[in-house]
């Protein structure tokens, strides 16, 4: 049996201890303040609390910095780290001017900041705000999500701990999201075959790329890292993994260089459609090459009465730009 501490009044710094054996993971929760600017904190004060409907909750410390913006925010969002992620628990875990600065990170559905390479991350509308002593329990529920192989990074007696995670077979197949690249070189558009007679858009093993896009065969091209863009989030069947299409463009040395095998370069007016390999995938080409011939690319999301598309009118340019107009 443990060694009973009974006390009148609770020693908070060994009642910390004692919450502090419980092995856990670590997290670093996402949101927006109300400037539009990305805020986030590392905590390991997890829980999954239901799934119909599907909610979770964590603990948000009122003496954190980012605590205004967590209680006052709509959305939030909870990015598991992996075993090779110290340094980002410990960049969000201080009190640096820019955490963000460090990492890639993206958006999926409200907005909330997503760490493009977390083990685990869930995007969430707050369902209930709580207060709780010297915390609030943000309860959320959850928009999307998405999950990788990696090993989880763990956390017990105020150390960082190594988890022997051998990944069951199949844990991944009915969960995980394709990484799919409409690649553009010129009027060029990259495509891979199948290995089934079809062809099919070249797949990452990671979310968005910045400067290097890491295919799945292990192959990397050079992109052109301010190019690249959401353009399309679907599904193909329930049984299926859904999709998620980035555009981007390939850098001159690469579109020079040799390509992988099984890759080909096909002309925005010559795409091979009779030979994709979905309906859905020949769809969005079609939506794509349509777009590009008006300069006017849209972003579909899809639903269940046929999915939106959200139109970008003009040329791209960085949010420091756009904010000073």
């Amino acid at each position: 049996m443990a060694d009973a501490v009974v006390h009148r009044t609770i020693d908070p710094i060994a009642l910390r201890r004692a919450f502090g054996t419980f092995v856990t993971g670590v997290t670093v929760i996402t949101t927006r303040d109300c400037d539009g600017n990305p805020r986030g904190m590392t905590a390991n004060s997890f829980t999954s609390v239901s799934l119909d409907p599907p909610l979770l909750l964590v603990c948000v410390a009122k003496a954190a910095a980012s605590f205004p913006a967590f209680n006052e925010t709509r959305s939030f969002a909870v990015n598991f780290l992996h075993e090779g992620q110290v340094d980002v628990s410990s960049v969000f875990a201080s009190k640096a001017a820019d955490k963000f600065q460090s990492v890639n990170y993206d958006r999926a559905h409200t907005g909330a900041p997503i760490l493009t390479d977390s083990l685990t991350w869930f995007d969430c509308t707050v369902h209930n705000r709580i207060e709780a002593g010297d915390h609030i329990i943000l309860i959320g529920q959850v928009q999307a999500f998405g999950t990788s192989p990696s090993a989880p990074l763990g956390f017990c007696r105020g150390r960082y701990a190594s988890v022997k995670d051998p990944l069951p077979a199949g844990w991944l197949a009915s969960q995980d999201m394709i990484i799919g690249y409409l690649v553009e070189a010129g009027d060029r558009i990259l495509l891979r075959t199948d290995g089934k007679g079809s062809w099919v858009l070249p797949t990452a093993r990671r979310r968005k790329a910045d400067s290097q896009l890491v295919l799945d065969g292990g192959e990397a091209l050079t992109l052109v890292p301010e190019n690249t863009f959401l353009y399309s989030v679907f599904d193909v069947a329930d049984s299926d993994p859904g999709y998620l299409i980035y555009r981007a463009e390939l850098s001159r040395e690469s579109a020079e260089a040799a390509l992988p095998d099984g890759h080909a370069f096909f002309s925005v007016d010559a795409l091979p459609y009779e030979r994709v390999a979905t309906h859905e995938l020949r769809a969005m080409l079609r939506r794509y090459a349509r777009e590009r011939q008006d300069k006017r690319f849209g972003i579909y999301i899809d639903t269940g009465d046929g999915g939106r598309v959200a139109m970008i009118d003009g040329q791209s340019q960085s949010w420091t730009q756009a904010a000073s107009e």
